[in-house]
């Protein structure tokens, strides 16, 4: 048996002023026009207080606020933030005393390294792989193996041992290396590995032993860093992965011995939303207090942007 429908009377309807809801959206935080001869400071001004610009903003402020109070920044890495050409932007934050520690995957001490000896990197994998050539070159395995020997004989991380060969080798791009940035300003980078990711596992001159220890050093310079945090800022900028993973085993090891590391800025850059920084980097840590924040965008146009406007705000 069918059933018949009328339309529904709107007539009771409950209806209440505008000036009484609560909006997402006000005027006030709406964009302003560029106008000619404006400065870096009147661009940042003048984007919306809305989303992922408000939320730039609030990466400045937390960075630069950090800095004035002298509380620890932490940058950690994927490669690609190399192979997009922003080593320049990073030691600068490095030789200003921004920034207070690096951390890398085993990638990065390959890109860094080959950006020093020779002011190139990033081979072509699609031409290579086929004929078996792919991470081959003679003069990366032999120089960061020979790192990796430099490391275990001083008891020293990776990090530190990849930085102070760059530098003794007097490789002509040294300038452009932040392992090397790292050794002349005092400042830790510290490398965390996975054996069977890197080009220079393959090589025959490569010590698993010796590379596992000097990156187990480096874990733990990194969660001593990492102890410092409380009211400092930690950023996860292109690692999908491995950093993740390695700060919340750092943030659980720090808290377990006792370091309060509660009140914190985390932030996240990358390409699109991943799963394990969103949960590593972003929402678990802050679990407690501080402030979870994820931005999307290129690596290449946003972290000079928070560079430029920490800049700007700390006047160093």
């Amino acid at each position: 048996m069918s059933r018949t429908f009328t339309p529904i009377d709107l007539t009771p309807l409950k209806t209440y002023p505008i000036s009484q809801r609560k909006s997402k959206v006000c005027a006030d935080d709406f964009a302003s026009p560029w106008k000619k001869g404006g400065s870096f400071g009147d661009f940042l001004e003048n984007l919306p207080g809305i989303l992922g610009a408000s939320d730039i903003r609030e990466v400045i402020s937390a960075i630069s606020a950090a800095f004035k109070s002298k509380k620890t920044i932490m940058l950690a890495m994927g490669a690609h933030v190399i192979k997009v050409g922003l080593n320049p932007i990073i030691i600068d934050l490095m030789k200003r005393g921004i920034i207070t520690a690096v951390a890398m995957n085993g990638a990065g001490i390959i890109h860094d390294s080959e950006l020093a000896m020779a002011g190139q990197t990033s081979e072509d994998v699609a031409v290579s792989i086929g004929d078996g050539t792919f991470g081959m070159a003679k003069e990366t395995g032999e120089f960061l193996n020979s790192a990796i020997q430099k490391a275990d004989e001083e008891s020293v991380g990776l990090g530190q041992a990849v930085g102070m060969s760059v530098i003794e080798n007097r490789m002509p791009f040294m300038d452009k290396s932040i392992l090397a940035a790292g050794a002349r300003f005092g400042i830790p980078v510290t490398v965390h590995i996975a054996i069977g990711t890197d080009i220079i596992h393959m090589h025959p001159g490569f010590d698993a032993e010796k590379a596992g220890g000097a990156s187990h050093r480096d874990f733990r310079t990194f969660a001593s860093v990492v102890s410092t945090l409380e009211r400092g800022v930690y950023l996860n900028v292109g690692s999908a992965v491995i950093l993740p993973e390695v700060f919340l085993k750092a943030i659980t090891l720090v808290r377990n011995l006792g370091h309060l590391v509660k009140d914190l800025t985390t932030v996240n850059l990358d390409f699109i939303r991943h799963y394990r920084p969103m949960t590593n980097v972003v929402n678990r840590p802050t679990l407690e207090g501080g402030k979870g924040i994820n931005l999307v965008g290129h690596h290449e146009i946003i972290l000079p942007l928070i560079a430029a406007g920490v800049i700007e705000e700390v006047e160093v």
